[in-house]
């Protein structure tokens, strides 16, 4: 077959698979806005903590990271406009933390995907180091930490801490091609988890309000 022949085909092929990516991260959207305002604590908590959003973009990133950026985009406005649309929270407020979602959804989601894109199908210490690193944003909740210690007065949620677990094993400890970088994955899951949750707890201390 020509070339000119494989673009022709290839282009609405990739631009369908957008498409279905853009309708799925909008049903994602609803969905955890939805669970969010179920009232049922293990439907919020999986709709508003990371670990789902964390398998889902890495999921979708062995394929490119374009599809990422574009199911994240539309998922967090479909997210955001069923809070408004449907809940009737304030369009103001919604709309900056949409407009920060989206500008994520463009640059730091596409970097996440692209990085356990390529780590996925390599071999060695370095892309099992950022695999740790990648599956330890699921784990950055600390609800698994709150489940196996249980902290004086800290409730636990245990539903989201398997979901949590689960998640980072999965990216860690399934989703790489080769042996070696799941070994060193999984060996570094958690300090990358330590380091991780550290540096958030730095970065929210650093937001107003």
């Amino acid at each position: 077959m020509l070339p000119g022949m494989q673009t022709s085909t290839g282009r609405p092929a990739r631009r369908a698979g957008l498409g279905l990516l853009a309708g799925l991260g909008l049903l994602a959207g609803v969905a955890a806005k939805a669970a969010d305002a179920s009232g049922v604590t293990w439907l919020a908590d999986l709709g508003s903590y990371p670990a789902a959003w964390v398998l889902a973009v890495a999921l979708v990133a062995r394929s490119a990271a374009t599809g990422s950026a574009v199911f994240f985009a539309v998922m967090s406005a479909g997210y955001y406009g069923w809070a408004v649309g449907v809940l009737g929270f304030g369009l103001r407020a919604n709309l900056v933390l949409l407009a920060a979602w989206v500008l994520l959804s463009l640059t730091a989601v596409p970097a996440f995907a692209a990085v356990v894109r390529e780590a996925c199908v390599r071999r060695g210490v370095l892309p099992g180091a950022l695999l740790a690193g990648a599956a330890s944003l699921a784990l950055a909740d600390r609800t698994l930490w709150v489940l196996v210690v249980r902290p004086e007065g800290v409730v636990p949620h245990p539903v989201q801490g398997v979901v949590s677990a689960v998640v980072a094993l999965v990216v860690a400890g399934v989703l790489p091609r080769h042996h070696r970088t799941r070994a060193v994955a999984l060996v570094l899951l958690v300090p990358a988890a330590v380091v991780t949750a550290a540096a958030l707890d730095v970065l929210y201390g650093l937001l107003p309000g």
